[in-house]
């Protein structure tokens, strides 16, 4: 008995998001499955909702071995390198099954910075995607053409500014009387936040662009990991390699569910024309051009690779 309880190892996990999230659910399904096929050898204390580590934070922490593993949102990363904002390229990749292809294009660069810092990636999973907002139709770019734009990062600013609109910056819990005000009359963001701000009260139209989706990733300390036996470190990557495609397939049913609740709700769910489809992904490749730029030579074979060029 002594000697099986000397033999279990605890690891704890950080995590940015609440349980009810997809993404944490799919961590302690994770966990589990190692305890299983570990026999309980390997335990995982996820600690979710940033409680032991705040999120900016959780990269740096598994690096410096403050803790074994974790997960993060990867364009949290971006300051570190642009290549951490592959996936934040509006309309580059305006799918699930795009996403797939970019991400696998884009692996082998993330999987190579991490590994030089000490870090092995597990597993990575995508956001539901990004969809546009607005109080009225749009055909067009020309209708979206001196609107007042509900912004939250530098690319969604971009985004407004080459679209012809007004880049506005306003927090989520800010956004429904924004838009009761005259303060902004269009977004684009994700089917979640519509719903948890309940966007039926305040608009009328929701395009389901799929602009962009933004990836987690679970990573391991290689130093951790190397410490474990064979059959332990084949349960863990047997147990990523299930959580993966798990992941994606739960974001991809959690949009639907979002995108039927707000039409159920009255509001106008809509696919974008063909125009606006050809104007945005314009804007997609022109924005994707300055990412490669920013993030060099990796950011310009993620792209090549991508295209299939």
């Amino acid at each position: 008995m002594c000697a099986a309880a000397s033999a279990q190892t605890k690891w704890d996990m950080p995590t940015p998001y609440p349980d009810g999230n997809f993404h944490t659910k799919n961590v302690r399904e994770f966990a589990e499955q190692i305890a299983k096929s570990t026999g309980g050898k390997l335990q995982l204390q996820v600690h979710s909702n940033g409680s032991l580590i705040k999120h900016p934070e959780i990269k740096r922490a598994v690096q410096t071995a403050q803790v074994p593993i974790g997960e993060v949102l990867i364009s949290v990363l971006s300051n570190e390198s642009p290549l951490f904002a592959f996936d934040s390229n509006p309309f580059l990749a305006n799918s699930y099954a795009n996403e797939h292809k970019l991400w696998q294009a884009a692996a082998p660069h993330i999987v190579k910075r991490l590994d030089a810092q000490g870090v092995q990636l597990l597993y990575s999973v995508p956001w539901p995607p990004q969809g546009l907002y607005a109080k009225k139709e749009i055909h067009s770019l020309g209708d979206l053409k001196g609107t007042k734009f509900r912004t939250y990062s530098p690319t969604t600013s971009r985004f407004a500014e080459l679209v012809g609109a007004i880049p506005t910056t306003i927090q989520v819990p800010d956004i429904p009387q924004a838009f009761r005000t005259g303060l902004v009359d269009a977004m684009i963001t994700s089917g979640a936040t519509g719903v948890d701000s309940q966007a039926w009260d305040y608009l009328s139209h929701y395009y389901d662009t799929q602009a962009f989706l933004p990836q987690n990733m679970v990573i391991v300390n290689k130093a951790s990991f190397a410490k474990l036996d064979a059959a332990t470190q084949k349960a863990v990557l047997e147990a990523a390699k299930a959580a993966e495609p798990r992941g994606w397939k739960t974001s991809e049913a959690e949009n639907q569910g979002y995108v039927k609740t707000m039409g159920s709700h009255g509001i106008k769910i809509m696919k974008p024309s063909a125009q606006l489809s050809s104007e945005f992904e314009a804007i997609g490749r022109q924005m994707a051009e300055e990412w490669g730029k920013k993030a060099g030579a990796e950011g310009e074979a993620i792209l090549k690779a991508y295209r299939g060029k």
